[in-house]
């Protein structure tokens, strides 16, 4: 198996784009993979609390000798200061190859929507589509994301 199949052995794992990739909950194991997949930067949307976390993921991902950065969005109140760190950390790292995560990649999906949406301007239907492979956001998700794009007009 090469090592971009067994990359969708991680949960929930979405190739959005040559350079971005998003996922729920890696194992530390999975950490490698993405490593060996040419993966540059992690950023995790998960709180330390969340299903699977790992405690020392930090160290791990440093291990790897990539990035980690860490923004833990509360699941029941996403915010814009979250929105905007997040928007912040992947425009620092346009020109690189970033994994992002969370627990289940419902968050990442909704916050690379929003980022796709905001920042790459792909159209409505093609970003909803790839939201959509993973949920359908509920009303808490729905207004963080109208709230967010209509920040952003």
């Amino acid at each position: 198996m090469n090592t971009s199949e067994n990359l969708t052995g991680i949960y929930n794992f979405l190739q959005l784009s040559d350079s971005i990739a998003t996922a729920g909950q890696p194992t530390a194991d999975q950490f490698a993979l993405l490593k060996q997949a040419g993966y540059e930067v992690v950023i995790n949307l998960a709180l330390p609390t969340s299903t699977n976390a790992i405690p020392n993921e930090a160290e791990i991902v440093a291990a790897q000798a990539m990035d980690y950065i860490s923004i833990p969005v509360v699941w029941e109140n996403p915010t814009l200061a979250d929105a905007e760190r997040f928007f912040q950390a992947m425009q620092t790292h346009t020109n690189r190859k970033v994994f992002v995560h969370c627990a289940m990649n419902m968050r990442v999906s909704a916050f690379m929507y929003l980022y796709r949406r905001i920042y790459e301007q792909i159209d409505e239907a093609t970003a909803k589509q790839d939201l959509n492979k993973i949920w359908t956001p509920n009303s808490t998700w729905q207004q963080f994301i109208d709230q967010v794009l209509q920040q952003h007009q």
